[in-house]
């Protein structure tokens, strides 16, 4: 077990291309890929165009495209196709709806570069993107194999406030290693992707932004076999937001068999900053942020002042977020519980109540995180040393929202007390002790409502789950460490530092093959690569990792300088130990 984990956990536990427009090239191109279809029908459509050596135009079911062969990083060749529609843009009376596919095209569509995210306020408080966001990009190891390669369908992370499919954040070069083929897509965020209103007749009852993600599958679902890919064994691999997303579609009956199995990183729905409790009382509440001055109890009226809000002033939701986080969420605007159904709703009854009936239990999942989660908490905490001082003063509120509603009010201080002994000690509750803090969140935000998730897969799945521990500890590539802490805090795997390893990202450099680093990058993929191809990560690189129901809750694989399946360090289970007992009999509902 490295240092890291047990210090961590122990202790403060345009490219510019030539566009082709001309009808007779199409209607030549169609032809050839006709006649390329009769006369090689287990191969996919791949054409070589004479505008450049690196062109490559294929047809699938919305036209052709053009996309581009690519050398990656460490001179892995793979074929890249960024920008394809899958949804119509959500605009104007589209604004805050369910998606709606994306339709055709008759020239070929340059598909050689894409640069839009979806709008948001980003982490330096900028407003980018544009509401023309929903696009997709494929990157394909071989797009003429015979044999189909198994997919892998990447969601971002975020809060469902930020984030998007850019290579420039998510470059496929590693992954590139090995024979898969790669699918990322942007979807909504922020208010765009999850206003929620009750009226069914206005057809917003939220979650778009999930919306977005299943017709981006079943996009995928219907072309991949055009790039190489097998439609039949679909990956989906996501982290934080990206992850919590990918467990709700785990439990939504109208997801089954789009995907096959799925890796969370560092997410899941029970997460606090995952799901909102709240959605209905927000949009009038940003309305009136905004400057409505209607009756407060017309969702038509509120529904049309929003939709004609310039983007980027709706965007802009910080006053409202201040006003949630008194009520213990990150954001305001995530995931809901739908207030009526319709056919393509996603949650329609309550989390647990899904995760029991989840159709998702029969299918293999990799759940786990990195083993410092809370410093993503450091900047914040540096910015409001307040909430240090709100929980000293107050400890009942170093509980969960769920157990001080089910728990009576006598019990609360007692059970707030043990959680206050057992991350803090004897230690005073202030900002000298900022890291017990960190600790404390990386149970209280991420850790803990793991661990509930996997408790219920050992007693509803029938398929594998295999649990690890992200935990290798760069002093100069685990970045988003140093983007949250600077020089303050200089050791400890934070939430995010594992993308570090899996894409090549505007932070990232290039590595000796000899490092520690590009080890830990070459484990990482194998891992991820093999799980998506025998639904069982066990490789090259480990060969004991056992599924939790044959090991134990309390067993991980530790990704740390070495790869070690054992038992997590007794700190660590002492610690999931004690927020089980806050549960007692509600652990597991």
């Amino acid at each position: 077990m490295s240092r890291h984990l047990t210090a961590s956990f122990s202790y403060f536990e345009n490219l510019r291309v030539v566009q082709f427009n001309a009808y007779s090239l199409v209607k030549h191109l169609k032809s050839a890929v006709k006649h390329f279809h009769s006369t090689n029908s287990k191969k996919t459509t791949s054409l070589v165009m004479q505008s450049g050596t690196n062109d490559e135009i294929l047809e699938i079911s919305q036209g052709l495209i053009k996309g581009l062969k690519c050398t990656s990083l460490y001179d892995q060749i793979y074929y890249s196709f960024e920008g394809i529609p899958y949804a119509q843009p959500p605009v104007g009376s589209l604004r805050f709806k369910s998606p709606v596919p994306a339709g055709g095209w008759l020239n070929v569509r340059n598909c050689t570069e894409f640069k839009v995210k979806p709008v948001q306020k980003n982490n330096l408080g900028i407003i980018e993107g544009s509401e023309d966001c929903l696009y997709l990009n494929v990157y394909s190891k071989d797009i003429k194999s015979l044999q189909k390669l198994p997919v892998m369908v990447w969601i971002y992370g975020g809060g469902f406030s930020t984030g998007s499919c850019v290579k420039d954040k998510f470059g496929p070069d590693y992954l590139m290693h090995e024979d898969v083929v790669v699918v990322t897509f942007n979807y909504r965020v922020s208010i765009l992707g999850f206003l929620s209103l009750s009226d069914p007749a206005l057809k917003v009852p939220g979650n778009a932004g999930l919306k977005d993600q299943v017709l981006a599958l079943e996009w995928v679902k219907q072309n991949i076999v055009h790039f190489g890919g097998d439609p039949n064994n679909i990956t989906l691999f996501g982290e934080s937001a990206g992850a919590a997303s990918i467990h709700y579609l785990l439990s939504a009956e109208r997801t089954r068999h789009m995907f096959h199995k799925a890796i969370c990183m560092s997410g899941c729905m029970l997460n606090n900053w995952a799901f909102s409790y709240d959605a209905p009382v927000l949009s009038c509440l940003v309305a009136c942020s905004k400057g409505y001055k209607g009756p407060k109890d017309n969702e038509r009226l509120v529904l049309e002042f929003l939709q004609h809000l310039p983007a980027n002033e709706l965007i802009d939701v910080d006053a409202i977020n201040d006003e949630v986080r008194a009520r213990g969420y990150l954001y305001a605007f995530m995931p809901s519980l739908e207030p009526y159904e319709s056919g393509d709703s996603i949650i329609t009854q309550p989390l647990w109540a899904s995760m029991k009936t989840a159709w998702g239990n029969e299918i293999p999942v990799v759940i786990g995180g990195t083993s410092f989660e809370g410093l993503l908490m450091y900047p914040r905490l540096k910015k409001r040393p307040e909430i240090m001082t709100r929980l000293a003063q107050q400890p009942e509120k170093l509980l969960p929202p769920d157990i001080s509603l089910m728990s009576q009010r006598k019990l609360v201080r007692g059970l707030s007390e043990t959680l206050r002994e057992t991350h803090f000690g004897d230690k005073e509750l202030n900002e000298e002790n900022i890291l017990l803090f960190l600790d404390y969140f990386s149970y209280r935000l991420f850790w803990h409502p793991f661990h509930r998730v996997i408790a219920a897969r050992l007693k509803y799945a029938s398929a594998s789950t295999y649990q690890y521990c992200f935990d290798f500890d760069s002093p100069t590539f685990n970045h988003h460490r140093n983007m949250f802490c600077g020089k303050d805090i200089t050791e400890g795997v934070a939430h995010a530092d594992d993308l570090s390893y899996l894409f090549y990202s505007y932070y990232s450099r290039p590595l000796n093959n000899d490092s520690r680093e590009y080890l830990t990058i070459q484990r990482l993929i194998k891992m991820w690569t093999t799980f998506a191809k025998n639904s069982n990560p066990n490789c090259v690189y480990v060969n004991d990792w056992e599924e939790v129901t044959t090991a134990s809750i309390y067993k991980w694989l530790n990704i740390g300088s070495d790869l070690i399946f054992g038992d997590m360090p007794t700190g660590v289970k002492n610690k999931f130990q004690v927020w089980n007992n806050l549960y007692g009999e509600n652990l597991i509902e």
